[in-house]
């Protein structure tokens, strides 16, 4: 089984590298469904994710977001692998967070905030722990029984004020499901870095507008941010971002084209869209690692 470093540092490869993953098309099929599609392909391999995320399926006990993944090889163009798209979403994207957080976040970070314990919280908490010195995890939930599950499940504390828990995270995931606000600007300490990866559809925030327009802000990928990031579209409406203030991309910052922290004192922030490109590059490994 790959480590979450295998993982991250695929993903650190591939954005150095050339994969053509268009943008993903997304249809409403269902009021509390959302149909996705993903297709990416390199000199070597295509592959293409179908995702449903379900609104409501909190309420049945099954998991909001649920897809698979169909790996085909160039040379003949015959698939060679099916995969669970669900578990490989979630690995890829904390990955990818924690690709973030190894050029924005503190060297010396060790306490992280997850704020949601749903599917993606103890992928979130080991893969930060992959990059930077993780003693401390934090989970806060709107259903306080959740966090204490996941708590006892990754060896955290479970956590009910959020205020208070944010002024002590280095680090800060949003891994909710939220429409509205739920991270404060005024709650932030400096030297701060947050990371949000809910909001998928440009009216949806997991943030308020301070929370933004107090960072310098960085994207997986800048078409994906402009078509889905909700939290920079909704501080972009109230005139507290610009996006002309994205400071780079995924891209940009593992080529080495764009820095990342600066200072122990500033804040940083990743919004993550998600991108084909982390997909194919995780399925890729875990099928040559199987092959």
């Amino acid at each position: 089984m790959p480590s979450y470093r295998d993982y991250i540092e695929v993903l650190r490869d591939a954005f150095q590298g050339q994969t053509t993953a268009p943008q993903r098309f997304v249809a409403q099929t269902g009021p509390h469904t959302t149909l996705l599609t993903m297709p990416a392909w390199d000199e070597a391999f295509t592959g293409i994710k179908t995702v449903t995320v379900k609104g409501d399926n909190g309420a049945l006990g099954l998991p909001l977001v649920q897809g698979s993944y169909l790996l085909i090889d160039n040379t003949t163009g015959a698939p060679v692998a099916v995969m669970d798209g669900t578990e490989l979403t979630r690995r890829r994207t904390a990955a990818a967070s924690a690709l973030a957080a190894d050029y924005l976040a503190r060297k010396n970070a060790s306490t992280l905030l997850l704020v949601g314990a749903g599917a993606l919280a103890s992928h979130f908490a080991k893969a930060h722990a992959a990059v930077r010195p993780i003693k401390r995890v934090m989970i806060y939930n709107r259903t306080p029984a959740k966090a204490v599950d996941v708590a006892r499940e990754i060896g955290g504390h479970a956590v009910t004020d959020l205020a208070k828990a944010c002024g002590e995270a280095d680090i800060i995931s949003g891994i909710t499901s939220a429409r509205g606000v739920v991270i404060l600007g005024r709650d932030i300490r400096a030297g701060t870095h947050i990371d949000l990866v809910g909001a998928y559809k440009p009216e949806m925030r997991e943030s308020d507008a301070e929370v933004v327009g107090m960072a310098r802000v960085y994207v997986d990928s800048r078409e994906g941010a402009l078509h889905e990031a909700g939290d920079l579209h909704c501080a972009a409406q109230e005139g507290r971002f610009n996006w002309a203030d994205i400071q780079g991309d995924l891209f940009e910052l593992c080529r080495g084209k764009v820095g990342g922290r600066k200072t122990d004192t500033e804040i940083t922030l990743f919004k993550s869209s998600g991108t084909a490109l982390e997909d194919l590059a995780a399925a890729k490994m875990v099928y040559l690692r199987q092959a």
